[in-house]
C-alpha cells in the first residue's frame, strides 16, 4: 500500500443508500490523508447524495448501462490517475474500473465459492462480501490494509441554499411540529400498503402534527404519493418531485419524526439524527438497517430478527416466521408484494409514534 497516497478513488456504484453508506469510509480516508485528493465514482443518478461533501475533491459519474461511447469518455479519466483505489462493490464493472485506475487496489470481493473468487489475486488487500456484516462496517474493514483510524458517522448531502428553502417552505421553522412520511420505496417488494399510510396519517394529524410527504422523482412514485395525499386530512404538504436530496435532508433534519420503508431516504433520515421509524420486511437488517447516529462500534448495530431500537433508529419488522427471507418479495421479483409488510398493522406504528413523542416531551 502507498504510505501517503496523493490521489484516491472510491468506487461506489449502486443505489442512493449505498452511496451514503460509503461516506464513513470516505471521511476516514480524508482524516488520515488530509492533503490527498479523493474522487468518488458513482452512477449519475446517485451523485446528489454526495452534494456538498467536503471530503470529496471530484465526483465522477457514469450511466447505469454504459455504451462504448460512455466507456470512451470515462476510461481516460480513470486510467492510472490514482495512487489508490477503494472498490466498495464486488461486481465486475466496479472491479474493472479499479484495475484501470491504479496498480494499488483494496476491494470487496465475492466469496471464494463463487465465480468472482479470482478477483482477490488482482488486489493488494481484499475483504470478502458478507451478508452478516452491516454495509458500513464492511466498507470500513477495507481500511484495515491502511492501518488508519475508522470513523463511523454518515455524512448526508449539504444544502447550500438554506435561507431560500426556509422562505419557500415556512412550515420548516414554524411553531408547529411536523413528521416526514416517505411512503414509496424504489422497489415494490419493500412497500407498506397505502391504506396503512393513510390510517397512520390521520392518526398523526390527530396528534397535532403537520404531515410532510416525500418520494423519489419517478412518475409512479409521485402519482402514488399524490393518491395518498388526497385521502389525508387537509393541510398535508406534498414535496414529491419538488426538492433536491440536499433540501430534503434539511427538511428532515428539522422534523419531529421520520417514518419510511427500507429505502435510501430512510438511511438519509437516520443520518440527520432525528428519530426514525424504519419499516422492514424481506430485507436482512443486519446488513441493511439504517445506521444509527453516534454508533461507534465494529459490532453490528442490529440483529436479524425482531423489532429493535438503536439510538435514533427504531426498526420494525413485518410479521411472519419467514422474516427476513432476504428475497425480493413473495413472488421473487422487485415488483412483487411482501405479505410480511402487507400484514404490518398501522396501529403498531401508532403506538410506537406515541411512545417516541412522550419520551421526547420528558427529555
Amino acid at each position: 500500500m502507498p504510505p501517503n497516497p496523493k490521489r484516491i478513488l472510491v468506487i461506489a456504484m449502486r443505489f442512493l443508500g449505498d452511496v451514503l453508506l460509503t461516506t464513513p469510509l470516505i471521511h476516514s480516508l480524508k482524516l488520515a490523508y488530509p492533503d490527498a485528493e479523493i474522487d468518488v465514482l458513482v452512477y449519475a443518478n446517485t451523485a446528489a447524495m454526495l452534494e456538498g461533501n467536503q471530503d470529496i475533491n471530484q465526483i465522477l459519474t457514469t450511466v447505469n448501462r454504459p455504451t462504448f461511447a460512455d466507456y470512451g469518455r470515462l476510461v481516460p479519466q480513470l486510467f492510472r490517475h490514482y495512487d489508490l483505489a477503494m472498490v466498495t462493490q464486488s461486481g465486475d464493472r466496479p472491479f474493472l474500473y479499479g484495475l484501470l485506475a491504479t496498480t494499488k487496489r483494496v476491494a470487496l470481493v465475492p466469496s471464494k465459492n463463487t465465480t468472482g473468487w479470482w478477483k482477490r489475486y488482482f488486489v493488494q488487500h481484499w475483504v470478502e462480501f458478507d451478508d452478516n456484516t452491516h454495509t458500513v462496517l464492511q466498507h470500513l474493514k477495507l481500511l484495515n490494509a491502511l492501518n488508519i483510524k475508522k470513523y463511523f458517522a454518515l455524512i448526508p448531502p449539504q444544502c447550500s441554499e438554506t435561507e431560500q428553502l426556509l422562505k419557500q417552505y415556512p412550515f420548516i421553522n414554524s411553531n408547529k411540529d411536523y413528521v416526514v412520511l416517505h411512503p414509496h420505496p424504489q422497489w415494490a417488494y419493500k412497500q407498506w400498503t397505502s391504506e396503512a399510510w393513510i390510517e397512520l396519517g390521520h392518526y398523526l394529524h390527530e396528534l397535532g402534527l403537520t404531515l410532510v410527504l416525500s418520494c423519489g422523482p419517478s412518475k409512479q412514485e409521485i402519482d402514488y404519493v399524490a393518491n395518498i395525499e388526497q385521502q389525508l386530512p387537509e393541510g398535508a404538504i406534498n414535496l414529491a418531485g419538488q426538492v433536491s436530496l440536499a433540501q430534503l435532508t434539511t427538511i428532515i433534519s428539522k422534523a419531529k419524526l421520520y417514518i419510511g420503508p427500507d429505502t435510501g431516504i430512510t438511511h438519509l433520515a437516520a443520518a440527520t439524527g432525528i428519530p426514525v421509524i424504519a419499516l422492514f420486511g424481506p430485507t436482512n437488517p443486519v446488513k441493511w438497517a439504517p445506521f444509527p447516529v453516534a454508533y461507534q462500534s465494529e459490532a453490528n448495530p442490529f440483529d436479524k430478527i425482531g423489532d429493535q431500537q438503536v439510538n435514533n433508529v427504531h426498526l420494525i419488522q413485518g410479521a411472519g416466521d419467514c422474516v427476513p427471507c432476504d428475497l425480493e418479495g413473495c413472488d421473487r421479483h422487485r415488483l412483487s408484494h411482501s405479505d410480511c409488510l402487507s400484514k404490518l398493522s398501522a396501529k403498531k406504528i401508532q403506538m410506537l409514534v406515541l411512545s417516541i413523542l412522550q419520551k421526547d416531551k420528558k427529555a
